[in-house]
């Protein structure tokens, strides 16, 4: 597989590139800054830029059959109401480039990493979750992780998106539980999900393509649910 990967020097991004590149894969790295990444090689493809710059994404693009984000909107600290760093329809406006430029460059299947919650319905998620959607930055980025899942369901592409709970740090092996729907009396997802097997997760999506045309929330799965 030859993969672009978008938001490859983020928390999940880093873990994405390692586990691509022990993978075998060959992987297209857009990024602001080369240098935080360290050398190129032979099996990583380095191209200095912005999603939002339709010539540096077209470029990095270019023979690549798949395509992984994990782009979000950057706030200055984890505080939900930090001053974003970002544009707020940042994930948007790549999408709409990804998908415009996808078809001439030979892309077959886009995975975007969006966030549990997302195009959920609201009464399904805890009052106080609800209440930081709609009075701090963190529902600028849902809002834009929404725009970004329509105009990818939209594009005519094979899609799979991906809807972690809240992620950790963690490098504990995890094994991860998956639900294209949820509710009802199935099983439960956890709080929190690891970077790691979010990563991981995407990599096996992105091999297998077993969750093309879907949007699927993970979470850790806890032993006995």
């Amino acid at each position: 597989m030859k993969l672009l990967l978008l938001g490859a020097t983020g928390r999940t991004g880093r873990y994405v590139l390692s586990e691509a590149l022990k993978r075998g894969h060959t992987v297209h790295a857009l990024v602001r800054d080369k240098a935080k990444l360290g050398a190129a090689s032979d099996q990583l493809k380095l191209f200095e830029g912005s999603p939002l710059e339709q010539e540096a994404l077209q470029q990095a693009m270019q023979g690549c059959d798949t395509v992984i984000s994990t782009l979000n909107i950057s706030r200055k600290s984890d505080f939900p109401w930090a001053k974003l760093v970002s544009p707020k329809d940042l994930l948007s406006r790549a999408m709409l480039h990804i998908v415009a430029l996808a078809p001439g460059a030979g892309v077959q299947h886009v995975l975007t990493m969006s966030a549990f919650g997302v195009h959920e319905k609201k009464e399904n998620l805890p009052f106080l979750f609800r209440l930081l959607l709609r009075t701090s930055n963190i529902g600028v980025t849902y809002r834009d992780h929404e725009r970004q899942e329509d105009i990818l369901r939209a594009s005519g592409l094979d899609w799979t998106i991906v809807r972690p709970v809240g992620l950790t740090n963690s490098e504990e092996p995890q094994q991860v539980l998956a639900l294209t729907e949820a509710g009802g009396d199935g099983p439960r997802l956890a709080r929190t999900v690891s970077r790691l097997a979010v990563a991981r997760f995407l990599m096996d999506a992105a091999e297998k393509g077993n969750y093309v045309g879907k949007a699927v929330a993970i979470s850790e799965k806890v032993v006995g649910s």
